[in-house]
């Protein structure tokens, strides 16, 4: 494989990394009504293009890779910039573009690539099993399944109400279009669909959660009696279309980790250069140059699983595995090696350490995600013959 980047994709890199050097404070963005700098979301927008990176040209996206949209979120992950870039293009516009009618491919990804659309993506069981990270998303129980339980959808007329909870929602409280699963079809034909509900719908309550990982702000979803719409056709196979949306999002995921990796290491750096122990710098003695090295080794480890991924997305819940265990590995290091000052409110590098649990309690954890790549790789496939019995 080609791991060498285009000009223009240093480019990309280079000019929203100059951006986000310019901007400061991720943790004051969390705290927003909106858990993000829209201003900021604008401007990345208007400049780069961020949120259509990856939308076709035909519908005013720029027609790009995953590869860019991950160089993307690897900078984001870098600052921890808390924004709408993984619930709206790295879950909603590919769902929309899988599923949607021309019609609503027409009308929702234009405004999704202009960034006047944000959008998040409300499963009511876990969001690793409905993108099929951690497991075979087929049997449905992660949209609540059965006779009750989860979301449940009934027509009304020519539309669709929808009632029920999703517990946890990325960028929930903040989005003006949620992409909902729900069961409909009754006990025991029920099948989960995918249906588009309006920030502002009656029966909808919305409330925003006090998370862990601040930077990745989430919120709880009720919905009684909610009027909806059904994206795409009532037969379209939403299984299939969240576990290929699932193989992208764990590719920007691993990305973002292993840039939040590197920018751990970076503060780490300047930090051991700065504090003097003795009358000397930290990060002159010989064990904490050691220590350094590892991480480095751990951080470009992790950064070549990333990209990797992004060629060949089958490659995504393997490679998110690696880059959040890198992350977690190197953001413990960071809270070491900043001493004293890496165990206070005060210093942000506890924000690190969050984001790499965060990470983990969705999306993973680590050992289940490779628990399923390799029963999808056959490792665990066990025959006689193979044994040598008869």
């Amino acid at each position: 494989m080609d791991a060498a980047f285009t000009t223009e994709q240093h480019e990309i890199r280079r000019t929203l990394r100059e951006a986000l050097t310019e901007h400061v404070g991720s943790a004051a963005d969390a705290r927003t009504p909106e858990g993000y700098d829209t201003d900021l979301w604008t401007r990345l927008a208007g400049r780069l293009g961020l949120p259509g990176l990856a939308i076709p040209a035909r519908y005013g996206g720029a027609d790009r890779t995953l590869t860019e949209l991950a160089l993307a979120c690897e900078e984001s992950g870098r600052v921890l910039l808390p924004s709408p870039l993984l619930a709206t293009a790295g879950l909603a516009a590919p769902l929309i573009a899988a599923l949607g009618t021309p019609a609503q491919r027409a009308e929702l990804l234009p405004r999704i690539a202009d960034s006047s659309l944000t959008c998040a993506l409300a499963v009511p069981g876990n969001l690793a099993e409905a993108l099929a990270l951690t497991g075979d998303n087929t049997a449905g129980a992660w949209a609540g399944g059965g006779r009750a339980g989860g979301i449940q959808a009934r027509r009304t007329g020519d539309g669709w109400n929808l009632y029920g909870e999703a517990p946890q929602v990325l960028d929930g409280h903040s989005a003006r279009l949620l992409l909902v699963a729900a069961h409909t079809g009754g006990f025991p034909r029920s099948r989960p669909l995918l249906f588009q509900v309006d920030a502002d719908a009656p029966g909808l309550t919305r409330t925003r959660l006090t998370a862990l990982d601040g930077t990745r702000p989430q919120a709880r979803l009720e919905l009684r009696d909610s009027p909806a719409r059904l994206l795409g056709e009532d037969g379209a196979d939403v299984p299939g279309a969240l576990c290929a949306t699932g193989r992208g999002a764990a590719t920007l995921l691993a990305a973002e980790a292993a840039g939040a990796a590197a920018g751990a290491l970076s503060t780490t750096v300047e930090r051991v250069r700065a504090r003097e122990q003795r009358g000397h710098p930290v990060g002159s003695v010989q064990a904490v140059e050691h220590r350094l090295a590892d991480l480095y080794v751990h951080v470009q480890a992790a950064r070549s699983a990333a990209y990797y991924a992004a060629g060949d997305p089958a490659a995504g819940a393997l490679a998110l595995a690696q880059c959040l265990e890198t992350l977690r590995t190197v953001a413990g290091e960071t809270i070491q090696l900043h001493g004293g000052t890496g165990f206070t409110w005060e210093h942000e590098v506890h924000l690190y350490v969050k984001r790499a649990a965060a990470d983990e309690l969705l999306f993973g954890p680590v050992h289940r995600l490779r628990d399923a790549a390799a029963e999808r790789a056959g490792l665990f496939a066990f025959s006689e013959e193979a044994a040598g019995r008869p």
